[in-house]
């Protein structure tokens, strides 16, 4: 393989519910369309530190893997947090301070700006906002509970590290250790804020909660107008390779650019660990399929067993392909990006936020994976780099050097 990178077994599989040559429907804009990305821009744009997040070439790596074109899009500095995440948790966090103030108003005018400089601090710091999380997820929520002035608890599951726990406290949140998985945790949150009279911001849903996952969705798609924006002239991607946990990310990217290009968008390839995957098992079966047993993986961030609902609405058409991938598939490309090939610069990536990457060398480096998704000499290929080192320990003992070094 090139890039002397291992050869670790993965599963790769066309979607049969693909419907590559429709157009963005009424299915999908009821998740995710234009007026509700306007909203999300005018809001997040007035956030402190708001600026866009940089879309790298890789020329080097391009060249490796035998593509044309390789856009790394670097959202390890976002808002300082190191992840994507702040766009979907704190922007839902807000949203929800919105709908409460008008609850407790009796109005319907309510400004973002208003949450934002806290001109209804009475009513805001009264509020409890709650999520389920694997780290990164709750720190959003955390963050933006911390700048808006309402209270926050986060459910993490038993696997999720020490120094991602402390994470989200520094940012005030009450952090509760909850025994089981990440979809247990999820569940344990909504049992305790229906008791306790809490909003739950989850970055997923079964069907019942709306508002808050559909905000966080559409927060994540300002990231998707972003890089649309700064692409080079009109080369749109040909490909895109995308992690999905519960897949609220890879549907705010597969809408936005499918509300681009239409059907000259590009190949959606979603990319799941393999003991988590929910979507692969859920594109094959045609319908919502949860994955039990052991979930947990290197890849945290997408150890779940439950696709979102709402994502559901715009992958289960829009998704072109999903594979899985061995957890040492994500440590070699954490390792591989921290090197910087020919005169690319060294990147940082964590563990959740290198699966689409790694996604990209293992199907670029197989020749009947090439041969299905059309990879050769003229891709154009778009991975999101999603996280950067969010657990510094562990991005060190992978990596073998501080963050801080890599980033240097």
């Amino acid at each position: 393989m090139p890039l002397d990178f291992p050869s670790l077994p993965f599963r790769l599989a066309l979607n049969p519910g693909a419907t590559p040559r429709a157009a963005y429907g009424k299915r999908q804009a009821a998740v995710l369309d234009g007026a509700g990305l306007a909203e999300a821009r005018r809001c997040i744009s007035a956030w402190p530190g708001y600026a866009p997040t940089p879309l790298i070439d890789l020329p080097g790596l391009a060249a490796e893997l035998g593509i044309g074109v390789l856009h790394y899009k670097q959202e390890a500095e976002r808002f300082g947090l190191r992840s994507f995440k702040p766009l979907g948790g704190a922007y839902a966090v807000q949203r929800c301070l919105m709908r409460e103030v008008a609850l407790r108003t009796g109005r319907d005018d309510i400004a973002p700006r208003e949450i934002l400089n806290g001109a209804h601090a009475g009513i805001v710091s009264g509020v409890t906002v709650t999520a389920a999380t694997d780290g990164n997820h709750g720190r959003s929520v955390a963050w933006g509970a911390r700048m808006f002035g309402c209270r926050c608890v986060i459910y993490i599951n038993e696997a999720v590290s020490r120094a991602r726990e402390q994470a989200i406290a520094a940012y005030g949140a009450e952090v509760r250790r909850h025994a089981g998985s990440f979809d247990d945790a999820v569940r344990q949150a909504f049992e305790t804020a229906r008791r306790e009279g809490w909003h739950v911001i989850p970055d997923t849903t079964d069907g019942e909660v709306i508002e808050a996952p559909r905000d966080v969705t559409q927060g994540y798609a300002v990231m998707a107008a972003e890089t649309i924006e700064q692409l080079p002239g009109a080369a749109r991607p040909t490909h895109v390779f995308l992690q999905a946990g519960v897949g609220g990310m890879a549907a705010a990217v597969c809408a936005e650019f499918w509300r681009a290009f239409g059907a000259d968008r590009p190949m959606t390839i979603l990319v799941e660990p393999e003991q988590a995957a929910c979507w692969f098992a859920s594109l094959a079966n045609r319908r919502p399929t949860p994955v039990t047993g052991e979930v947990d993986s290197f890849m945290g961030g997408l150890a779940c067993g439950e696709i979102s609902r709402l994502a559901w609405e715009i992958l289960e058409p829009g998704a072109h392909a999903a594979m899985t991938l061995a957890d040492a598939a994500a440590e070699a490309a954490m390792r591989l990006l921290a090197e910087g090939r020919g005169d690319d610069p060294p990147l940082v990536a964590g563990e959740s936020g290198i699966a689409g990457l790694a996604g990209l060398i293992t199907a670029a480096s197989d020749g009947e994976a090439r041969h299905c998704l059309d990879l050769d000499s003229s891709a154009r290929v778009l991975v999101i780099g999603s996280e950067g080192a969010t657990d510094e320990a562990m991005y060190r003992r992978v990596v073998g050097r501080p963050w801080q070094e890599v980033a240097a």
